[in-house]
């Protein structure tokens, strides 16, 4: 029997029917050389850690008394852990035949990876176009909050947060539903940041490996499936809403504006309180 090399770190709010489905997947295809499954529960109340329970007893089973928000759940388990390797994985995911192997031999053959993502595809077969992404420019945001980068025929400097399903290759970030990361790497860079409460922690993760001198590598011929929305809902709750428009503001103070023109950060500023004010 192999050694656990794969701790899997799912965190579930309210999503019991969904989390079933991604744990049924990770049983139907595990990773052949041993994962230890960690579900952190944020206070769902729904019959969630009843369920995990009953129905998936090798599962290690944390249920927290609060809502933790995404980055401090999965630090929860992330710390608990000592595999070599850490998948973040969102419970409205669902892992295909020999995802888990492909993605730890990449890991393993290619030992400047720090972080690695898949393809994820929609219910429906397509293309989810956050499955990697390049890091915010105020150009981009524009283009995507404004709907414009969001047609095909949209140049690059405007629809960076709509991905062409590229090859393989080093990417600036990979999309925290399917996020592998190498605990190594986590040692010496951190964990995700707790000051993101949901939203944006997985790109500032992947900016600070960046940083570090670490590659984030995005693999296309895997392919897991994810019902986007499926954690969150169609539409974003009001705190979700303040966590995600909170998110771009921290991403930003946090990364960019020590380095950027007063000027501009103002303007930054100002359209991020403009977007959170027009989408109440």
């Amino acid at each position: 029997m192999h050694a656990q090399v794969l701790d899997v770190v799912v965190v579930s709010f309210r999503s019991r029917d969904l989390l079933r489905a991604c744990l049924s997947s990770l049983h139907a295809h595990p990773a052949q050389k041993g994962a230890r499954v960690w579900v952190v529960d944020n206070a769902s109340r729904d019959g969630t850690v009843e369920t995990v329970r009953s129905e998936f007893p090798d599962v290690e089973l944390i249920g927290s008394e609060t809502n933790l928000g995404f980055a401090a759940a999965n630090n929860l388990a992330i710390r608990r852990g000592s595999a070599s390797y850490v998948l973040a994985l969102n419970p409205d995911t669902r892992v295909t035949p020999g995802a888990l192997d492909h993605m730890l031999e990449l890991m393993e053959s290619n030992p400047s990876i720090g972080i690695a993502g898949c393809r994820l595809e929609l219910e429906d077969g397509t293309f989810d176009h956050a499955a990697r992404r390049a890091f915010p420019t105020p150009l981009g945001a524009l283009g995507h909050f404004t709907g414009i980068g969001r047609h095909d025929a949209a140049p690059t400097s405007l629809s960076q947060y709509r991905a062409p399903a590229v090859d393989r290759g080093s990417v600036d970030a990979v999309n925290g539903a399917f996020m592998l990361m190498r605990r190594k790497a986590l040692d010496e860079v951190g964990l995700f940041d707790e000051g993101y409460w949901m939203y944006m922690e997985d790109l500032d993760l992947c900016y600070r490996f960046k940083q570090a001198g670490w590659t984030t590598w995005y693999e296309p011929d895997v392919t897991v499936v994810h019902t986007k929305g499926g954690t969150s809902g169609p539409f974003r709750s009001s705190r979700l809403n303040y966590a995600f428009h909170y998110g771009m503001l921290r991403f930003y103070r946090k990364h960019y504006a020590g380095v950027r023109n007063p000027l501009l950060n103002g303007v930054v500023y100002a359209g991020i309180g403009v977007k959170l004010v027009l989408s109440l």
